[in-house]
């Protein structure tokens, strides 16, 4: 995955979770699991950006 379709991804993710949390709470599963999700893939984009 290049880094361009993960920051996409991530901010998808972002706005996902955002829309979900207004809609109900922040502890329903639908928003933990989506957070769950961006945490992976900010974890990803960490992972391939990092200088080593």
């Amino acid at each position: 995955m290049c880094v361009k379709e993960l920051l996409r991804d991530i901010e998808d993710c972002r706005t996902r979770m955002i829309q979900l949390a207004a809609s109900g709470s922040f502890t329903d599963h639908m928003v933990v699991d989506t957070s769950i999700k961006l945490d992976e893939l900010l974890n990803k984009y960490y992972t391939l950006t990092a200088k080593k």
